[in-house]
């Protein structure tokens, strides 16, 4: 097998919430043990709070991990300084869930793109090469010099892409880069991140609350939930035969377009949804493998 791109060893992240009469602690990730694979999607799924955009953050060193490492193409990154990270920077990447806030709105779709190839890049022209990247997404000619609020939520977010993809990255970290767009704007951004993964050999991680886009992006998802992993395997035996109550909780959430079928998983939803899933204590707990690759907390 393939050694893993990333490699994410009993990561967890601690925040301090500061409350009425004093403070909280909040375990935003417990203990999560995951790997990415070189040229695979890696889809994160899980209810809001369940941790996801912190992993995602945690593997690009945005959130520095209370404990824990992130190993990247065999180099540990938790233990290193800023400037010893900074060649990482051009390898791993993000495309955040809201194109506009995610762009400068006084700064062209040109200048957006330029910057980092600028920064991170040994490039003569880093215009060229950033009018390359947004062609490639769909922004060409006199578009590149419009500023972000001359265009569509989906146009923002290829050029978010493009900014992406021009530094060369290996690795992406793609965090609800849909879930603001339209349905049919959504198919078109997804088919374009299938084809760049294709082209360039890119790894994703894709993290999204929507399941019906990680069933058709991910080659293997994980479920994040309370901040614990609780299942993870090929996308196609998780979503065919879930084994984690919260796993099945979830696609029972799914819509479907047989109202007999929906008026089913609602009434059986109904009856459980109001009590939380029962975890095993972190120090206890194990992942069993029940199918190839398929592995499930108990």
């Amino acid at each position: 097998m393939t050694d893993p791109l990333v490699r994410v060893d009993a990561l967890t992240k601690e925040f301090t919430v500061r409350e009425r009469g004093g403070k909280r602690v909040v375990r935003a990730l417990d203990e999560v043990t995951v790997d990415v694979r070189p040229g695979e999607t890696l889809g994160v799924v899980g209810e809001s709070g369940s941790g996801k955009s912190t992993l995602g953050r945690a593997i690009l060193q945005l959130e520095t991990p209370s404990a824990g490492s992130v190993t990247y193409a065999g180099t540990e990154l938790t233990g290193l300084r800023p400037r010893e990270r900074r060649p990482f920077q051009r390898r791993m990447q993000v495309i955040y869930q809201d194109p506009f806030s995610s762009l400068n709105p006084v700064r062209t779709a040109l200048q957006q793109v330029a910057e980092p190839v600028t920064v991170l890049r040994d490039a003569t022209d880093p215009d060229a090469v950033a009018r390359d990247a947004l062609a490639r997404v769909g922004i060409a000619g006199d578009r590149v010099h419009d500023l972000p609020r001359a265009f569509s939520g989906g146009q923002r977010q290829r050029i978010a892409i493009a900014r992406a993809i021009a530094v060369r990255p290996e690795f992406i970290v793609c965090d609800e880069p849909v879930s603001a767009l339209d349905m049919s704007i959504q198919a078109q951004v997804v088919d374009l991140l299938r084809e760049l993964q294709d082209e360039r050999g890119l790894t994703y991680l894709f993290i999204s609350h929507d399941l019906s886009v990680v069933r058709e992006i991910a080659t293997r998802t994980a479920v994040l939930y309370r901040g614990r992993l609780v299942e993870i395997g090929p996308t196609d035996s998780l979503f065919r035969d879930p084994q984690h109550a919260y796993t099945r909780r979830l696609l029972d959430a799914v819509l479907v377009p047989d109202p007999a079928i929906a008026r089913r998983r609602l009434e059986q939803l109904s009856t459980r949804v109001a009590a939380p899933v029962d975890l095993p204590p972190t120090d206890a707990s194990a992942m069993v493998e029940v199918a190839p690759g398929h592995l499930v907390l108990v």
